[in-house]
């Protein structure tokens, strides 16, 4: 785990070699663990020191989140906002809100019809395009938030925010929060994981509460150590935490800092034997890969991260995210968006279907969406299949499944040509309380005192949206 040491026997190894050692066995996982065993349900009264011990404010509906992120700004009238009106406005001329509630720029353009066709599926009877004919069959499992909106259109801020709550300055992701209020389950696996590209970190909170990032397609060639054995590995530990515990005591600001790293290597330790299992799919069975679509190129790579998601779950992970990149289509929409689709399609109603199987869809909260939507006409470019949509922040979708949400339903509403939220519009901060709601926390008082003052996920704002839960 810590390296090779063939030119020192162990007893000579120094201080100044094992921490670089270390560093460099762990292979750049950010690793993390809590302490606690058991998710049990609290009293409204609950301290902010019963907090830290992992119990929620009260009985939560669901225990644990998979958020399948749509990276780049899915169009939400070509895949889930059915709009009639649009449909029968092709090429009119209109004046439209884009932006966001900190940049609302009115636009003018030339409205253009979903390229398309909608139909309705199961016994709610709620519209999906024909873009997704897999999850269609599962959409009596689903609530679709057709009011979404957020407060600025630029990707990179809106995508801070969709994880953070907060454009202005990096705070903890939402997975961190969850890992800070609830803890893990698992004592041998990280309690938060990220197989997105990218990862906002802890932020202020302490490190121990940032994800593990792995990759489903790479495999798990830096879990194990191929030099030492556990004994030895075990003795490194136990030295290390020597030495480092020792100076800590006479700087007690290194406390927080030392805790923090060192449960970072008991993680490590601990999951060389737990997570190889878990990421390795090769002894899975092959109509468990098809049904994934893992055995198909267009499909494989998403359908890996859902797999490994549902078995990271299935072992007591708190928070997995996922991501999809490449849903920034500003023009040739007819082909990216249709690529988009194809591609995690099929992935995401087998992992639907798979937490069913296992009785895990109840017990999870699957939370599907971008950052933003698009708008309802088109951009700038020539006729055909060059068209695209730009970004709208006021008013797009996303949805929800499993960890007691109610399924089959259409929550709030975007305006006839889906510009806008006009009806039951819920903010992001909206929807993180909702989250941290089902999940048990109260999102007033999941704080952390930083720079003097209480922090939270959703600033000063948030409404939980009880329509919703069942």
């Amino acid at each position: 785990m810590f390296g090779n040491h063939s030119e020192n026997n162990f007893g000579e190894v120094t201080r100044r070699q094992l921490m670089r050692t270390s560093t460099a066995g762990i292979a750049g996982l950010a690793l993390n663990v809590l302490a606690q065993e058991d998710l049990a349900a609290a009293d409204e009264n609950i301290t902010a020191d019963q907090l830290k011990s992992g119990k929620p404010h009260f009985r939560p509906r669901a225990k644990s989140v998979i958020y399948l992120s749509m990276n780049g700004g899915p169009s939400q009238v070509d895949t889930f906002d059915y709009k009639p009106v649009l449909q029968k406005s092709d090429g009119k001329s209109a004046e439209v809100v884009n932006g966001g509630t900190a940049s609302r720029l009115a636009r003018k353009g030339k409205l253009w019809a979903s390229p398309w066709k909608f139909s309705q599926h199961g016994q709610s009877g709620l519209h999906v395009s024909e873009l997704f004919p897999h999850i269609a069959k599962h959409v009596d499992d689903l609530c679709i938030i057709n009011s979404m909106h957020t407060d600025v259109s630029a990707h990179a801020l809106a995508t801070q925010m969709q994880f953070t709550g907060s454009f202005q300055f990096t705070r903890p992701s939402v997975g961190s929060w969850v890992l800070y209020g609830l803890g893990s389950e698992a004592n041998d696996i990280p309690g938060f994981v990220s197989l997105r590209k990218r990862e906002f970190g802890p932020g202020f909170l302490p490190s121990n509460y940032r994800a593990t990032e792995l990759d489903a397609k790479s495999g798990v060639s830096n879990i194990h150590n191929d030099w030492l054995t556990r004994a030895q590995q075990r003795a490194q530990l136990d030295l290390l935490s020597q030495f480092d515990r020792s100076s800590a005591q006479n700087n007690p600001a290194l406390t927080e800092v030392v805790d923090g790293v060192h449960a970072d290597y008991e993680m490590a330790f601990r999951m060389q034997s737990s997570l190889p299992a878990v990421l390795d799919v090769k002894d899975a069975p092959q109509k468990l890969l098809e049904e994934y679509g893992i055995t198909e190129t267009t499909t494989r790579g998403f359908g890996l991260q859902c797999l490994v998601a549902r078995r990271l779950i299935q072992q007591g992970v708190r928070f997995v995210q996922l991501e999809s990149g490449g849903w920034d289509q500003h023009h040739t929409l007819v082909d990216n968006l249709k690529t988009q689709c194809e591609s995690t399609d099929q992935p995401i109603a087998a992992l639907l279907a798979d937490l069913k199987r296992h009785d895990l869809l109840k017990d999870t909260l699957v939370i599907w969406g971008g950052e933003f939507g698009r708008t309802p006409f088109s951009e700038d470019w020539p006729s055909g299949r060059m068209k695209g949509r730009d970004h709208n922040a006021v008013g797009y979708t996303m949805w929800l499944a499993g960890g007691g949400v109610k399924g089959g339903m259409r929550y709030g509403m975007t305006d006839e040509l889906g510009s806008q939220a006009v009806e039951d519009r819920m903010h992001l901060h909206d929807l993180h309380a909702t989250v941290l709601h089902l999940l048990g926390l109260d999102h007033t008082r999941l704080t952390f005192r930083y720079g003097g003052r209480d922090f939270r996920l959703t600033d000063v704002h948030g409404d939980v949206a009880h329509k919703i839960i069942a």
